[in-house]
């Protein structure tokens, strides 16, 4: 009979104090997990409810979850806007859950009864199926370098995400001493870890112990002309029509692959102002601000809604104090703005092997190259992007942008660099031509394809001419070429043939 009228009286709690307030944010279109919980009602949070629902000692466990299954009814029931015919946008978001068993743990009521309750995800479907435990989102990083380190320390900071990162060359150093951080934004933190490590990208279908990722961050290097493709590297850790996935990387249409893969799964466009990087293993330099510009890629399988939504709780999931996110609903004005950077800074820096605090104290190279480079890309923008405006002022602002004691070196620049120390280590060892060990050596390509490969045909095909940066493409295409070859994925010939474009002339 106590446990009756504990029922009861949770029950209409839940109607009453938590189901409006549902409603109020279904209506505006905002999942309630996004729903600050501290905010969720006065004194009373949906966490709350939940552990309140949870915590009762009926030592059934088919009776507990049959009572939440019935609460769940009773709300749909009383708010019809809760759950309408073909199901909620709750439901429209999210996919529907499997039987798989969830589990939830916390404390409730005024005796602070402890718990550690099963209920299935189906049960929890009924109301909106929260899809992580404790009302944290379930994430996936690949890709932990500079940017993927700090977005994963941002959102676990924030409370609202559970990160399993993927690491790779760095897992050894990271899974023994975690990651030392020196950042602008947080200050100083050693032997920090996410919550899960990983050295491979999880198969949750193959993994049974896994539950699905709410969103899959990819913040490696987008190098769409060597294989596997991005597609290919997350395709395991994807739940269709679930997983959102967002892409912290630079560069246009890089959306287009990835949605060709994944048809009915919301993509995110990620573009990340940060200057960040890892060296050596498991140290991670942050020179500044970190800022993020949030926006849905258009998916023509999916509603825009969901697209839009997905990007609001991405949003949501990242911030934290000490990071500024934005959402920038027009993703086309938030990647050609980044381009004004990339395709200049970051390019020139990889051919001249120069931080930006050089070249603009030589002047001469923020003149001639990257500034002319700038000026392209901002005349591309206006007719391949209409409404799209870079100003002037942007670019001089751009120009100064990094802090000139940073000396900072572009990411590319980076990538060129690790090759040329490899290479040249490698030429320490007499027998490194003939080593099969060589494969060990293998240096990062550069991520040059998607930066000014595609903008330069994106203008192009539109009738605009940009020689500057068709030049940088050609040394940057010579460049990955020389880095294929020694890394076994070109071959050049030992003699002349008659297929060859450029081979000898007939005698």
């Amino acid at each position: 009979m106590q446990t009756q009228a504990r029922f009861q009286t949770v029950g209409s709690l839940a109607i009453f104090f938590v189901a409006p307030r549902i409603v109020g944010f279904c209506a505006a279109g905002v999942h309630p997990c996004a729903i600050p919980w501290s905010e969720a009602g006065q004194g009373f949070s949906l966490l709350e409810w939940f552990e309140s629902i949870g915590s009762w000692k009926s030592g059934d466990l088919g009776e507990t979850e049959r009572r939440l299954g019935a609460t769940c009814d009773r709300l749909g029931k009383a708010f019809p806007g809760f759950r309408g015919e073909g199901g909620s946008k709750i439901d429209h978001l999210l996919s529907s859950m499997s039987t798989t068993r969830y589990l939830i743990r916390g404390t409730a009521g005024p005796r602070k009864h402890s718990f550690s309750k099963v209920i299935s995800r189906n049960t929890m479907s009924r109301m909106g199926a929260l899809p992580f435990e404790l009302g944290k989102y379930n994430v996936l990083v690949v890709g932990s370098g500079g940017v993927g380190t700090m977005a994963a320390y941002a959102m676990e900071k924030g409370g609202k995400a559970s990160v399993t990162a993927v690491l790779r060359s760095n897992f050894e150093v990271v899974n023994d001493r975690g990651f030392a951080i020196d950042s602008r934004d947080h200050g100083a933190i050693s032997g920090w870890k996410p919550t899960h490590i990983r050295e491979t990208v999880p198969n949750v279908a193959q993994e049974a112990h896994l539950q699905p990722y709410d969103f899959i961050i990819v913040a490696t290097k987008n190098v769409a002309d060597i294989p596997p493709t991005v597609a290919d590297i997350i395709a395991p850790a994807v739940t269709p029509k679930k997983t959102a996935i967002a892409l912290l990387q630079n560069g246009l249409n890089i959306e287009k692959p990835i949605i060709a893969s994944f048809p009915y799964n919301p993509v995110i466009s990620g573009v990340p102002y940060i200057g960040a990087i890892e060296s050596p293993h498991g140290t991670i330099k942050h020179i500044n601000h970190d800022k993020l510009i949030i926006s849905p890629f258009d998916n023509p399988n999916i509603p825009v809604s969901q697209s839009e939504n997905a990007a609001r709780l991405f949003l949501d999931a990242y911030s934290c104090r000490g990071v500024t996110c934005e959402y920038e609903p027009d993703v086309r004005k938030a990647r050609w703005k980044k381009l004004l950077y990339n395709a200049s800074y970051n390019t020139v820096a990889a051919i001249l092997g120069m931080d930006t605090s050089r070249m603009r104290a030589s002047e001469h190279v923020i003149d001639n190259l990257v500034r002319p480079v700038m000026k392209e890309i901002q005349q591309a923008a206006k007719v391949v992007a209409p409404g799209v405006e870079l100003s002037d002022q942007l670019i001089e602002d751009l120009i100064r942008i990094d802090t000139f004691e940073g000396f900072f070196r572009p990411s590319m620049l980076q990538d060129i660099e690790k090759v040329r120390c490899i290479y040249m280590a490698a030429l320490e060892i007499e027998s490194f031509v003939t080593d099969k060990k060589w494969n060990r050596f293998q240096g990062k390509f550069i991520e040059f394809e998607n930066i000014i490969g595609e903008p330069l045909r994106e203008a192009e095909s539109h009738g605009i001419s940009m020689p500057t940066l068709k030049v940088i493409y050609a040394l940057l295409k010579g460049i990955q070429w020389k880095m294929m070859e020694e890394n076994g994925l070109v071959k050049v010939p030992m003699v002349s043939t008659p297929e060859m474009k450029y081979g000898e002339m007939e005698r």
